[in-house]
């Protein structure tokens, strides 16, 4: 919700700013896991504390079932600037009270308060190495970790940028551990899917493409320039060094084909691309999901043979509308719905925006989002909302 390079917009040009103001060509010193300024929070968001009593800096990330374990990793935010220490890493018992009636028992407006979150430190750190897209000053955003069967190994796919370079480079970041516990060793950078085409782009689809220039539409927001986004203008533009890839998640469907879901082409569209059965790169096979859109921040569920997709607009820091598709088959076609929040500030996230859709067991969900902090990153709160569906299976996410 925070990244946007250079562009007509004026906010995306202030939160970039923003980020390179934080301390991106400086080195940072590491912060101290202790939560300050809380009355910046209003008291209907409050801290989630570890078993030492300091506030969970796991941002923008995911929880996992490993044995009788939860796994939550998430950014560890420093308390001030933009940058990133790394992914923090904290652990839960499953065979805990707490845990059994959290799998068992009904849904909970509380079940990350619930549970007893011990602090494991960082599990993937910045380095000093000079060059390296995980030096010190660099961005470190939604991680999330995956086990992989046929290597025996975790995977860890996360939204990267350079240090000193804002949002600009806009890659995605790869690292491995045989432990879940890490250290995660990082492998490489990239932007998805260089010199490939959408799957489902046809050769007149290529043909339009290819034949905008963003020359031609001056003026941003116009019904053109809309249209030229939707058409593939900036699919174009970046086709030789790959698509961006920004605010993600990670699904692995049925058949086991695992899927990286991010927001593209300057955050205007998203792509649901097909990893390779590393999960280490790309099959080359993606598709787009509601083009000149403008969404971010995706999350993701299949129920009944379904996929639901819940994420949100673009504006900046601050919170917005949730927005949901579904769709019968990940290529789509996708249809968007009305948000699923409810409650008391639901046209807003409940201040929040989405994360992670949490399984603990079958047929249970949670919404997992970030309540934003961007004077104090660190102390950024989390929503953990259960979702429950209606007659016809769609998702409502109601905060009680």
């Amino acid at each position: 919700m925070k990244h946007y390079l250079l562009s007509a917009l004026l906010f995306f040009t202030v939160a970039s700013l923003s980020a390179q103001d934080g301390g991106g060509n400086r080195r940072q010193r590491r912060p101290s896991l202790r939560p300050r300024n809380y009355l910046q929070r209003p008291p209907s968001d409050p801290a989630t504390a570890d078993t030492e009593g300091n506030h969970v800096n796991a941002h923008g990330g995911c929880i996992i079932a490993y044995g009788d374990e939860w796994l939550w990793y998430g950014e560890a935010r420093p308390a001030r600037g933009f940058t990133s220490e790394g992914v923090g890493l904290y652990v839960a018992r499953r065979s805990s009270e707490q845990g059994k009636s959290l799998e068992q028992g009904p849904q909970t407006q509380h079940a990350l308060d619930s549970l007893e979150w011990e602090n494991k430190g960082i599990v993937l750190a910045v380095v000093d190495s000079a060059g390296s897209p995980i030096e010190r000053g660099c961005i470190i955003e939604r991680p999330k970790v995956l086990w992989n069967e046929r290597t025996q190994q975790f995977v860890m796919i996360f939204h990267s940028e350079l240090k000193g370079r804002g949002y600009e480079a806009a890659q995605t970041g790869f690292a491995t551990s045989s432990s879940p516990y890490g250290p995660f060793q990082f492998h490489h950078a990239q932007r998805p899917n260089a010199n490939i085409w959408p799957a489902d782009f046809k050769k007149k689809d290529v043909r339009k493409a290819q034949s905008l220039k963003e020359s031609d539409f001056p003026k941003s927001w116009t019904p053109e320039w809309i249209e030229a986004v939707a058409r593939g203008m900036y699919l174009k533009r970046d086709l030789e060094a790959g698509q961006m890839s920004r605010d993600m998640t990670l699904f692995v469907d049925d058949d086991g084909t695992a899927w990286h879901i991010y927001s593209s082409e300057e955050n205007m569209t998203l792509q649901a691309a097909e990893l390779t059965p590393d999960y280490l790169g790309y099959t080359g096979r993606y598709y787009r999901i509601a083009a000149a859109g403008q969404n971010e921040a995706p999350c993701i569920l299949k129920r009944d043979g379904r996929y639901w997709l819940i994420c949100s607009g673009c504006t900046g820091w601050t919170p917005n509308e949730a927005r949901m598709f579904s769709a019968e088959h990940i290529e789509g076609p996708w249809t968007q719905h009305p948000s699923p929040m409810r409650g008391e500030n639901a046209e807003k996230t409940f201040g929040g925006q989405g994360t992670w859709i949490w399984q603990p067991s079958p047929g249970k969900y949670f919404f997992m989002a970030d309540v934003w902090n961007p004077r104090n990153l660190l102390t950024s709160r989390h929503l953990c909302i259960p979702i429950t569906f209606d007659a016809d299976g769609t998702p409502i996410v109601e905060r009680k």
